[in-house]
């Protein structure tokens, strides 16, 4: 194999798309301009306290190959650990500080690449009331101009770190937006609160982040037109949502 895992079993882990192959894991490549970008910046990445899933070449050099890409193995599994999350997201924006915009975030049209514009106000898309529009209309109002410079940030890490006892979060993947360093946090806290059984007044615990009630909004916003746009929303999905929103209006 061009991975050099010719003599492995592969084996499924959890979510049916990813394959173990002793130290390495083989998933398949949906998006491969992100896919490219986030293999030379995790192969590159250094974070304190953090573990990275190192991305590994095939033999010929490529991140790639026949629509599949390899990385390293990390133990461990999703947990409700909030404020560690939420502590990654902020360690990892460090960690991305002054890397260029990547260019194929202008080119997306996905639901949440097109939500993130529709959140900040960079574009208008009509926001089903049926799927959180209703909210999304009383709380943009509250908007803002905020008074933060963007820079590359992880916008989706909520279920995405893995922990292992005491060892250090790790991080297999994460989705890139070009936003305020903070702003990755403030969309852990609102999945928190949505999804995670976090209490409401966990948005309240991270106040002290600078600008925190406006990153909050856009993070909210953000999710309702993601949920509007996308084909696997389920009621169960926006009465998180409607949650959440309702803890945010009482921060703004």
């Amino acid at each position: 194999m061009a991975f050099g895992l010719q003599h492995t079993t592969p084996e499924p882990l959890p979510g049916g798309r990813a394959h173990r192959c002793g130290d390495t894991v083989l998933a398949p490549v949906r998006d491969r301009p992100k896919a490219l970008w986030l293999a030379g910046t995790m192969h590159a990445l250094d974070v304190p306290d953090l573990r990275i899933a190192r991305p590994q070449r095939a033999r010929d050099g490529r991140w790639i190959v026949a629509g599949w890409a390899a990385r390293r193995y990390l133990d461990g599994a999703p947990e409700h650990r909030h404020d560690e999350i939420m502590l990654a997201a902020l360690k990892l924006a460090h960690a991305l500080t002054g890397l260029p915009r990547p260019k194929h975030l202008a080119a997306r049209t996905d639901p949440d690449g097109i939500a993130d514009r529709v959140a900040w106000g960079e574009a208008e898309v009509p926001v089903d009331e049926a799927k959180g529009g209703r909210w999304f209309e009383v709380l943009a109002v509250a908007r803002r101009p905020v008074g933060l410079p963007d820079q590359v940030v992880p916008g989706d890490l909520f279920g995405a770190v893995l922990f292992d006892g005491d060892a250090p979060p790790g991080i297999v993947d994460f989705d890139p937006f070009y936003r305020p360093a903070e702003w990755g946090a403030a969309v852990a806290a609102v999945d928190a609160v949505a999804w995670g059984d976090a209490a409401p007044d966990f948005l309240q615990r991270w106040s002290h982040l600078p600008e925190w009630p406006q990153l909050l909004l856009r993070a909210v916003l953000f999710r309702l037109a993601g949920n509007a746009l996308s084909p696997r929303a389920t009621a169960a999905s926006l009465d998180g949502l409607r949650a959440a929103a309702a803890a945010v209006s009482e921060i703004l």
